[in-house]
């Protein structure tokens, strides 16, 4: 053989290579729930340590599902993140997400808070307590959520709808620990003591509380938070005339959620995505969480921000938050049965 052709020959399939690699980047694709200011500088901080470059889509939480759903085996998102294990669930159910092996997961993310299979796994947590209006309610005289439906504070509570995921959680847990029957005759008493008809968000049930329209809301820590130490400085206003009451201390602990993520079916990169999960279950990406998205971190020996601190500690329940997803159609069904709209 012609040395001088065959030396060619290598150069141009060394080239081809080289290109090939190029033009074959390492890539992730994310489906997010989350807004792209709360996610996108921990992904730029993947992309730099790791050089696997995250391709981001953000959306609504049902219809980012809706999507994965649709697309099957043609998606190209690798990784779905949402708010609330409810919805996790749903994703598991609609057979979107696939079970994953990690030891890092299993040994970073306590055990409740993470699919017993590995579906998904939490990434953050938020806690959803009882706040009062500070000078008109006596702390003292609240003690947990089955006590929102004493007869004393009819016409006291504002609560967001019950097509809401996190009120349909937080009565899952219910159903957990009381069974239907009794959590169902709560329901009928809280919907007898709301202020007004559920209507808005976690905020507009804190902003209600601060106007004098009610005396009590239940709301999550991530919002209370946000309009504490947000621009807006109506909103800082509304937060700083209530103050939060863990309830449920003396039994099985306050209600917690997460956001959480989980590898999708059809996965075309599914080791860049377990690596990217990893990554924000890490010690790093937790601690941002805890500074900048006023969510309390999941791992364990990672300090909350200042504002979540000054709220002080409190016992969280310990429930596996699947049982959430397990028990959200009977939560759903009985709070339709309690009137609650």
């Amino acid at each position: 053989m012609n040395l001088a052709k065959f030396f060619t020959k290598a150069v141009i399939s060394t080239l081809l290579l080289s290109s090939t690699s190029l033009l074959a980047a390492p890539e992730v694709n994310l489906y997010s729930a989350r807004k792209e200011a709360l996610i996108k500088p921990l992904l730029d901080q993947f992309t730099e340590k790791t050089g696997i470059t995250v391709n981001l889509v953000t959306g609504k939480a049902d219809a980012l599902l809706t999507r994965l759903k649709s697309e099957g085996r043609n998606t190209p998102a690798d990784v779905f993140l949402t708010t609330d294990a409810g919805r996790l669930h749903r994703a598991e159910e609609a057979k979107v997400l696939q079970p994953i092996q990690s030891e890092s997961l299993n040994s970073s993310i306590p055990a409740s808070y993470r699919d017993p299979e590995g579906y998904w796994f939490g990434l953050s947590l938020r806690a959803r307590p009882i706040m009062y209006v500070k000078g008109k309610v006596d702390p003292k005289t609240l003690s947990t959520y089955e006590a929102l439906a004493a007869p004393a504070l009819k016409g006291k509570i504002c609560i967001r709808s019950s097509n809401n995921i996190y009120n349909q959680s937080l009565v899952a847990s219910m159903i957990s620990v009381d069974g239907e029957v009794k959590t169902e005759t709560w329901a009928k008493g809280l919907v007898g003591n709301m202020a007004r008809p559920p209507k808005g968000g976690d905020r507009d049930q804190i902003k209600a509380a601060a106007a004098g329209q009610c005396d009590i809301a239940v709301a999550n820590t991530y919002y209370f938070g946000k309009m504490l130490a947000g621009g807006d400085a109506s909103q800082k206003a509304a937060a700083e005339k209530l103050a939060i009451f863990w309830p449920n201390q003396d039994g099985r602990g306050t209600h917690v959620n997460i956001s959480g993520a989980g590898v999708t079916t059809h996965a075309k990169h599914k080791d860049n995505a377990v690596k990217l999960i990893e990554f924000l279950a890490s010690e790093e990406a937790q601690a941002w969480y805890a500074q900048v998205n006023y969510e309390y971190p999941v791992r364990e020996g990672v300090k909350p921000s200042k504002v979540l601190a000054e709220w002080g500690s409190f016992k969280a329940d310990n429930l596996n938050l699947s049982q959430l997803g397990d028990l959200n159609s009977k939560a759903v069904m009985l709070m339709d049965r309690a009137g609650w709209k």
